[in-house]
């Protein structure tokens, strides 16, 4: 009798489906919180470095507008990154513009460079310009160089464990004269 009781209490338990979605639900729960929480931070991420590259844009704009930047120029050209950025914080972000002289398809160095939050290329420094721009119709010519990078840091660990960088940068030609004169204080030494 005892063991046709539990032989039937064994049946009516493997036949019951009562608990089964909740248990299942239980199970899979932590793995859809995990993906929606990672799907949160990568759209951020993506958003953010889609507002770098709007800011680097931003930054090759001056081309068109200037001949000369006086300093509070450079200071509105660079704090315009912020505005771009928002709604996100710009704190973390590292903005460099440069005015590259190329002298040779060989041969670039940094005319000047101003920054926001990071280190400015040094003047005369050689640097290395994509062979497309480097091959100039005439020597000297000039690119505008800008960078904006972002210290992403995720809301949640279950998209990356750590802050990385989001980062772009722009070689532009000014338009509107051969070059960009800047700082102020230069101009009266070497046109460009």
């Amino acid at each position: 009798m005892i063991v046709r009781r539990t032989a039937g209490l064994h049946q009516r338990f493997l036949a019951s489906t009562r608990g089964v979605a909740a248990i299942e639900f239980a199970i899979i729960l932590p793995i859809l919180v995990t993906l929606f929480l990672a799907s949160v931070d990568a759209a951020r991420a993506i958003a953010i470095y889609t507002k770098v590259r709007a800011a680097t844009y931003a930054l090759g704009a001056i081309n068109n507008q200037y001949a000369t930047i006086q300093s509070t120029d450079m200071l509105a050209i660079l704090g315009a990154t912020s505005v771009v950025l928002a709604p996100y914080s710009s704190s973390p972000v590292v903005v460099v513009i440069s005015q590259i002289k190329v002298t040779s398809a060989t041969k670039a160095q940094v005319n000047w460079s101003a920054t926001l939050n990071g280190t400015a290329l040094t003047q005369t420094s050689s640097v290395t310009v994509p062979t497309n721009f480097a091959s100039c119709s005439s020597y000297p010519c000039y690119l505008i160089y800008g960078q904006v990078s972002y210290t992403y840091t995720p809301l949640f660990t279950s998209f990356a464990k750590s802050a990385f960088t989001l980062s772009d940068s722009l070689y532009v030609t000014p338009r509107s004269t051969e070059c960009i004169l800047y700082p102020p204080q230069n101009i009266t030494s070497s046109p460009c």
